[in-house]
């Protein structure tokens, strides 16, 4: 679905939902590499496509990363 980027903080992105509902997008679901600074990848107010990967206690938890093709690993020689 899509959302647009409320808010950052160190640990992920607040994200508004079609429905007007706010999920969470964690720092470790933003990308498949490491991600050290959330701005690096997000900005406020930018559209993103986000997927739900579970509800918690009223919460939804959305991951960026697993709509994009996983990256294919290098054969180490």
């Amino acid at each position: 679905m899509e959302g647009k980027v409320k808010s950052l903080s160190k640990f992920g992105a607040f994200i508004t939902l079609p429905d007007g509902s706010t999920g969470m997008v964690h720092i470790s679901e933003i990308a498949h590499a490491y991600v050290n600074d959330i701005r690096e990848h997000l900005t406020e107010g930018q559209d993103v496509k986000v997927v739900v990967i579970g509800l918690e206690n009223g919460k939804i938890n959305l991951s960026i990363k697993r709509l994009e093709p996983k990256p294919q690993r290098e054969n180490g020689g």
